[in-house]
């Protein structure tokens, strides 16, 4: 392939297929609580990415059997990755983080967890935690990292800068513990070569897997307002633009980064633009067939 898969990763890892299951665990963010701010990230409404069986007033082993029920029909066997996506999940104390966790590890097809959170919520004891569990299981902490222009995150209602985020994807790594990242690209102000930047910064980071996706404009958040009052402030791509800058992008981008996934799909009844009309497996396919077009592949133009 022109570009490192994260099934590849798994592959190598298991012998057989895995899947993640999304679980709700009822948290919620810093940014929200007033702790950091309120009102959230302005692009934010955790509805548009939750599966019907992720539902926080589900206790999360039933989250996780019924996870496995709806897949278990699909493909007979396979083992199971506890993905803690909704808020921020290690925004509570480390004693009832360690018990939800450790509940979704009781299904005996459950090999490991990944728990999705920002880097301003996370410390060394939590991380000490991690490093211990991921002797036993498969560990792997996904920051929310967005964009890596600290006026962006400003402007966007992060409460983190990317200094944080350098920090806290370091100082993971450094205990042994897998490391992803999420970024979205075409942000509100950001330039085409702002955008193709990012892939410079986080190429020097120890991340394990990258996660991108378009920006998506959602009903019932900040963002949709804002656009509606500042359109001019917004550039939404159609999908060959967005798929020159994907290409672009991981030509920068570090090989050693396995990419999960490029694109996101939210809900009809949620979206208001870019309604592309493409699942997600055949943008992958649109993706490979430009990388072959173009003869060029991730890394192509990474320099250490």
């Amino acid at each position: 392939m022109r570009y490192l898969n994260y099934n590849t990763l798994l592959r190598d890892e298991f012998s057989e297929r895995v899947q993640k299951l999304s679980i709700n665990a009822g948290f919620t963010c810093p940014n929200r609580d007033g702790s950091k701010g309120t009102g959230g990230c302005t692009y934010c409404n955790n509805q548009s990415f939750v599966p019907e069986y992720a539902k926080p007033v589900k206790s999360v082993y039933e989250q996780v059997k019924e996870g496995i029920d709806f897949f278990d029909h699909k493909y007979k066997v396979q083992k199971y990755l506890a993905y803690f996506q909704s808020y921020t999940n290690t925004y509570d104390s480390i004693e009832n983080l360690i018990e939800i966790y450790e509940e979704a590890l009781k299904h005996p097809k459950v090999v490991g967890i990944v728990v999705g959170t920002r880097p301003d919520c996370v410390d060394d004891e939590l991380l000490d935690y991690f490093a211990e569990l991921n002797k036993s299981y498969y560990v792997m902490i996904e920051y929310g990292i967005e964009s890596t222009l600290n006026s962006t995150l400003d402007f966007i209602n992060r409460g983190h800068t990317y200094e944080d985020a350098e920090e806290a994807i370091i100082k993971t790594s450094d205990k042994g513990i897998r490391t992803g990242a999420h970024l979205i690209l075409g942000l509100p102000k950001e330039s085409r070569e702002q955008i193709l930047n990012h892939a410079k910064k986080i190429s020097k980071l120890p991340l394990t897997i990258l996660k991108l996706h378009q920006l998506q404009l959602i009903k019932g958040t900040k963002m949709a307002r804002q656009f509606n009052e500042y359109p001019e402030w917004f550039h939404l791509m159609g999908v060959e633009e967005y798929i020159e800058l994907i290409v672009d992008f991981l030509e920068i981008l570090n090989p050693k980064i396995a990419i999960e996934r490029f694109v996101s799909q939210s809900p009809d009844q949620l979206l208001i633009a870019p309604n592309w009309g493409l699942k997600n497996f055949e943008f992958v396919h649109k993706i490979e067939k430009r990388l072959e077009e173009r003869d060029t592949w991730q890394g192509r133009l990474f320099k250490p």
